[in-house]
C-alpha cells in the first residue's frame, strides 16, 4: 500500500472537505488527501465525502425503458478489488468473499508524457510514446449492509424512475472515509515494436464506508431517489 506525501496545510484540506463535495472530482479530492502528511491524513478518517460514479466505466449499469417507466440497475457482482490489501485468503466462499473490498469507478484521467526514440526491433528505431492513466475508485467493505450476500449476478442497486429520467441519469454516493483513507497501486507496461507506448496505470482508491446511493439528474443536480443502508432499491414518481 503506497502513500504519497506532499506537505500542504491541514487547514487547506479541511476547507475542501467542509464544502460541497459533490462539486469536486475524485481526482481533486484524492489530491487534497495525498497532500497531507501521514499524521494529518489519518485525522481525515470519519470525514464525509460525496463522489460521482462513472457510469461509462460501469459495464454492469443498464437502463431499460418500459412504457412510461425506466428501470435502472447497477450490478455489483464483479466489482471486487483484487489488490493484496483486499484479499482474504482464508475466507470460506460459502459465507464470505475472497475480496473484502468492493469498488465503484469514479474517474479516469489520461496524461500524455511525451515520447522518445528507441530500438525495440533490431535495426528499427521508433518513437515510443509515454502515457500515464489515473483511475479513481471508491473502495468500501460494507456492501452487504444494503442487501444480503447472494450469488445473483444481477445483485446491486436499482431504481424505478420516470422514463424521462433516463436521458440525464447519474449516480452519486455518500460515504465516510476510514483508515488508511487512501491507497494507490502502479502497473507498468514497457513499449514494444508492436505496441510503441510506455503505459503506466495508477489505481487510486478512496477507502470508506458506504452510507447512501443517489440516482440523480446530471443536468439539474436533482436527486430522483436515495438508497440508504438496509435497502437496494428506490423509486421516484
Amino acid at each position: 500500500m503506497a502513500f504519497l506525501n506532499k506537505v500542504i496545510p491541514l487547514a487547506a484540506a479541511t476547507v475542501l472537505f467542509g464544502q460541497g463535495l459533490a462539486a469536486e472530482t475524485a481526482e481533486r479530492q484524492f489530491e487534497a488527501l495525498t497532500g497531507l502528511p501521514d499524521a494529518s491524513l489519518q485525522t481525515m478518517a470519519g470525514q464525509v465525502v460525496e463522489v460521482e460514479v462513472d457510469l461509462l466505466a460501469s459495464s454492469g449499469f443498464t437502463v431499460e425503458i418500459v412504457g412510461e417507466r425506466a428501470a435502472a440497475r447497477y450490478r455489483m457482482a464483479f466489482n471486487q478489488i483484487a489488490e493484496g490489501w483486499s484479499w482474504q485468503p482464508l475466507a470460506d466462499p460459502a459465507v464470505d468473499d475472497y475480496y473484502r473490498y468492493k469498488f465503484l469507478p469514479l474517474q479516469s484521467v489520461a496524461v500524455e508524457r511525451g515520447e522518445y526514440a528507441h530500438e525495440d526491433k533490431i535495426g528499427v528505431t521508433q518513437q515510443m510514446k509515454v502515457t500515464w492513466r489515473y483511475d479513481y475508485f471508491l473502495a468500501f467493505d460494507n456492501l452487504y449492509d444494503f442487501y444480503p450476500r447472494s450469488v445473483d449476478d444481477d445483485a446491486g442497486f436499482s431504481a424505478d424512475l420516470p422514463a424521462g429520467a433516463a436521458a440525464n441519469l447519474g449516480m452519486r454516493v455518500r460515504a465516510r472515509l476510514i483508515e488508511p483513507v487512501i491507497s494507490e497501486s502502479t502497473t507498468f507496461w514497457k513499449a514494444t515494436h508492436g505496441k510503441p507506448t510506455d503505459f503506466t496505470l495508477k489505481k487510486r482508491y478512496l477507502i470508506a464506508v458506504l452510507d447512501e446511493v443517489y440516482f440523480v439528474d446530471t443536468k439539474s443536480d436533482r436527486i430522483h431517489c436515495r438508497i440508504p443502508r438496509g435497502a437496494e432499491h428506490c423509486s421516484a414518481r
